[in-house]
């Protein structure tokens, strides 16, 4: 497959995490963006543990944890009194092996994702526009026009929609981006500063009619924020500046700011696609959906949908069922509508002028949000929601079966072992495998050998039953790390008609 098999049309993190993988897995690839430059300045900042797992699973997540800043607790401030902190590093303790948030600028980020690509050969297209395409057959013609101006066409098998919110690719297959556009006018701002909120910590705080968040960023008083504008000063548009920005809330928590370094302002969107595919053509990240950016889901949320389709592309272009592409969309497009819907009612209940929602920020959360941080389960329940590592694809038609409390499209849980090893490092084969958590048959070792499927078998302990697994069952693992099959009784008849009824090979 040494030839272009997917041409993939922008190259933000969910283009490059997708010619990432796909290069790895022996897919040929070509990536063109418009922009003559990679951005420089970027709003989205946090790396969640899931995105981090998949990253590992590249050898890439060293590099990231270096280049950016472990996020260990968050602050909750109303209306300038602060009245809640989280520990991030101990709410994610044991449920990954990267426990934390990472703040990591996506300028940085992508910088780290070109070079791993020029590593293996693969270098992005600068100033390349996509015109438009036409699908005959097993094939995808694309139109393209290079910065001279010159046109060409791309014979590809695959086309991949990574290109943004204003997508030309998902314009061109005339596909639906319902949703909305929420009132405010938002501003980002990269500035120096101290105070008792410049600590290392990310720090959020509602008020009456403002909101605030502070991103900590590498460096001692680097720090990135996040708010509303004042709406008196919305109607000045392109012409908003930092003085424009209210300091009400800044000047309670006794943050000064010493430098801007550099201030924008945006509107934010809420939408999902109708479709995330339509042929031989798929849409990616914010082409396929946007929402707010409460929990920082947006970026991590776009690279997940990078590594569901590339396994499954990869495994179509190798000649195994041609049916499994058909899934991502099923898996991606249920998940994306979740978030939006979530993250639309906790993001409107932070920035609405209403009084119900005012009455919610001064009143209920200062009350509340205390009581429910203190509490364990609540604490690892919201990491898991945060971190994406709760996601799971158990309606789909590649997940099977039940064993202990782990499901058919589950994420496998990591499991720690002797001498800093565990059980997700045979991940980086990006291949499917068994795993045996206590004892495997005979049997079942035989018919891994004769299919070629790797089986992992790993001695009890009971971090796995605290994990959820089940002593003897076989876990069947997907390319990303999702359980395809779960069989208490690891059967060997089991997996064979899994494989069989797939075209798994």
């Amino acid at each position: 497959m040494s030839e272009r098999q997917v041409l993939i049309v922008g190259a933000g993190p969910t283009g490059l995490s997708l010619a990432l993988w796909l290069t790895r897995l022996g897919v040929g690839v070509r990536i063109i963006d418009k922009a003559a430059q990679p951005g420089t300045t970027s709003r989205a900042l946090v790396v969640h543990a899931r995105t981090l797992e998949f990253y590992a699973q590249l050898g890439l997540a060293g590099r990231c944890v270096d280049g950016g800043r472990p996020l260990d607790a968050v602050n909750l401030w109303v209306a300038g009194r602060s009245v809640a902190r989280a520990v991030l590093g101990a709410m994610g303790a044991g449920l990954s092996p990267f426990p934390y948030v990472l703040i990591l600028p996506q300028d940085e980020h992508e910088r780290l994702l070109i070079e791993r690509l020029a590593d293996v050969g693969v270098k992005v297209e600068r100033g390349v526009d996509f015109l438009g395409f036409e699908e005959s057959g097993s094939r995808v013609v694309a139109r393209l026009r290079r910065g001279d101006g010159a046109e060409e066409e791309c014979d590809t098998a695959y086309l991949a929609g990574c290109d943004g919110a204003h997508s030309t690719v998902r314009e061109t297959l005339g596909i639906g981006f319902p949703g909305g556009t929420y009132e405010h006018l938002f501003y980002v701002a990269d500035v120096d500063a101290h105070g008792p909120a410049v600590n290392g910590e990310l720090h959020a705080s509602l008020d009456d009619a403002e909101f605030v968040a502070i991103f900590p960023l590498k460096g001692d008083r680097r720090v990135r924020f996040v708010g509303v504008v004042r709406e008196e000063a919305e109607t000045k548009g392109e012409e908003l500046t930092w003085d424009d920005v209210s300091k009400g809330l800044l000047d309670r928590m006794r943050v000064d700011v010493d430098r801007v370094n550099w201030f924008s302002t945006y509107r934010v969107h809420h939408r999902v696609a109708d479709r995330f595919q339509t042929g031989r053509v798929f849409l990616l990240g914010d082409a396929a959906h946007i929402h707010s950016p409460v929990g920082g889901q947006g970026m991590n949320t776009g690279i997940g949908d990078a590594v569901n389709l590339a396994w499954k592309l990869a495994t179509v272009l190798r000649g195994d069922s041609a049916r499994l592409a058909e899934t991502y969309e099923e898996e991606r497009v249920a998940f994306a509508r979740r978030l939006v819907a979530t993250t639309d009612r906790a993001f409107t209940i932070i920035t609405s002028r209403g009084r119900r929602a005012r009455w919610t920020r001064l009143s209920v959360a200062p009350r509340v949000i205390p009581i429910l941080t203190s509490l364990k389960a609540v604490r690892r329940l919201m990491f898991h929601t945060i971190s994406q590592t709760m996601i799971h694809y158990r309606s789909s038609p590649l997940s099977v079966g039940a064993a202990g409390r782990i499901r058919g499209g589950d994420r496998l849980p990591w499991v720690p072992l002797d001498g800093g090893q565990d059980n997700f490092m045979p991940l980086a084969s990006l291949d499917w495998q068994l795993h045996v958590y206590g004892d495997a048959t005979a049997e079942i070792a035989e018919v891994c050998r004769q299919r070629r499927l790797a089986l992992h078998v790993f001695p009890w302990r009971d971090a796995m039953r605290r994990a959820g697994l089940r002593r003897d069952a076989g876990y069947l693992i997907r390319p990303d790390g999702h359980v395809g099959l779960a069989d208490p009784a690891a059967a060997t008849a089991t997996l064979q008609a899994y494989l069989d009824a797939r075209g798994l090979r």
